[in-house]
C-alpha cells in the first residue's frame, strides 16, 4: 500500500488549462480533494466550472497540466497507458448522461462486457450480471436491447455495468440530466443503496438539486477553483 492509500480519491494541487485563439482557459486551477472510501460526493458548479474535467482526471480519461492524482492508492502520472487502462477497466465504473450503451447487445450482454473484458468465466458473468439487473429493477428486461428501453431504463443499465466489475469508485456525469424528475428520483435511490450495501464510493458532477440534496459531502466549483466543501 502506498502513502495514499487512506484515500480513494487523492487531489493534489491538480491544474488543467488549455490554450485557446483568446488564450488561457484555466478549466482547473489548483484543485485539492481528498475522498475517503465510501462517501456519496456530488461536485456542483455552473457550467464551465469545471466539474467534468474533474471527473475526467480523475477517470484517467484526461490529463493534468500540473499537481497530482491518486486513485486507489496509485499515483495516475506514474502509470503505463496499459495501467491506466487497467484501473479504467477494474477499479472505476462510469455513468454518462448520454447512457453510452452499446446498442446491438442486450441489456444482459451490456452488463457482462466489462466482466468480459476482466475475464470473468461466462457462468459468474451470467449469474452476477442477472442478479445486479434484478437489484435495478430490471430482471424482466434481460434479452432488450438498450433502444427498446426508456432513457430511466438505459440509465439504469448504465449504472448496473458500471457496478458489476465491483469498483472502487463510481463516477456519474450528470447521470439524472436527461430524466423526468420521478425517475431521476429511483435512479438517486438505487444509487445510494448501491453506495449502502457495497461501500463504493460515487463521485457526481451535477446541476440537479436532487442530486445535492442526496450528497453526504457536496463541493461546490467556479471558475476552477473549490469554492465550497460540505460534509453532511
Amino acid at each position: 500500500m502506498t502513502q495514499h492509500s487512506q484515500w480513494v480519491i487523492d487531489v493534489q494541487n491538480a491544474k488543467r488549462y488549455y490554450e485557446t485563439v483568446a488564450g488561457t482557459v484555466k478549466a482547473l486551477d489548483d484543485v485539492s480533494l481528498q475522498v475517503a472510501a465510501g462517501e456519496f460526493l456530488a461536485v456542483a458548479g455552473p457550467s464551465g466550472s469545471g466539474k467534468s474535467t474533474l471527473l475526467n482526471l480523475v477517470g484517467a480519461l484526461d490529463t493534468p497540466t500540473g499537481g497530482r492524482i491518486s486513485v486507489d492508492g496509485q499515483t495516475l502520472a506514474n502509470l503505463k497507458e496499459s495501467e491506466l487502462a487497467t484501473i479504467r477497466r477494474d477499479r472505476i465504473g462510469f455513468v454518462f448522461q448520454a447512457y453510452n450503451l452499446i446498442q446491438v447487445l442486450s441489456v444482459r450482454e451490456n452488463v457482462e462486457y466489462v466482466m468480459e473484458l476482466q475475464k470473468k468465466p461466462a457462468k459468474l458473468r451470467r449469474e452476477k450480471s442477472v442478479a445486479i439487473l434484478n437489484a435495478v429493477g430490471l430482471g424482466d428486461k434481460l434479452d432488450r436491447r438498450p433502444t427498446e428501453l426508456s432513457g430511466g431504463q438505459q440509465q439504469r443499465v448504465a449504472v448496473a455495468r458500471a457496478v458489476a466489475a465491483e469498483p472502487a469508485i463510481v463516477l456519474a456525469d450528470e447521470p439524472t440530466a436527461n430524466l423526468d424528475s420521478k425517475t431521476g428520483d429511483e435512479l438517486l435511490d438505487m444509487m445510494q443503496k448501491l453506495n449502502q450495501d457495497f461501500a463504493t464510493t460515487f463521485l457526481f458532477s451535477t446541476h440537479d438539486p436532487k442530486v445535492m440534496e442526496r450528497a453526504t459531502r457536496l463541493v461546490h466549483l467556479r471558475d476552477g477553483q473549490i469554492e465550497s466543501d460540505e460534509r453532511r
